[in-house]
């Protein structure tokens, strides 16, 4: 049976990239060393997110995925 591949959209890319974004701060914030002074999580998200998926990029995307991964993570 040949495997069948999958293609994501540009939204679910963005949200691969918003989430995995979170994820990377909130280690970092662990050690204030890792991450720039005066660094929010909006910028990180940001400027983490690859140019040509910051037009799916939404503060009401980023506050859905950082409620779920926060969920998740606890």
């Amino acid at each position: 049976m040949p495997h069948k591949t999958v293609v994501l959209t540009d939204r679910e890319k963005a949200i691969v990239a918003i989430s995995n974004a979170i994820s990377v701060y909130s280690v970092y914030a662990k050690n204030s060393n890792m991450l720039p002074k005066n660094t929010s999580l909006i910028d990180f998200v940001l400027k983490s997110t690859p140019t040509e998926l910051k037009k799916e990029i939404s503060m009401d995307l980023i506050d859905e995925i950082f409620e779920h991964v926060s969920k998740t993570q606890s």
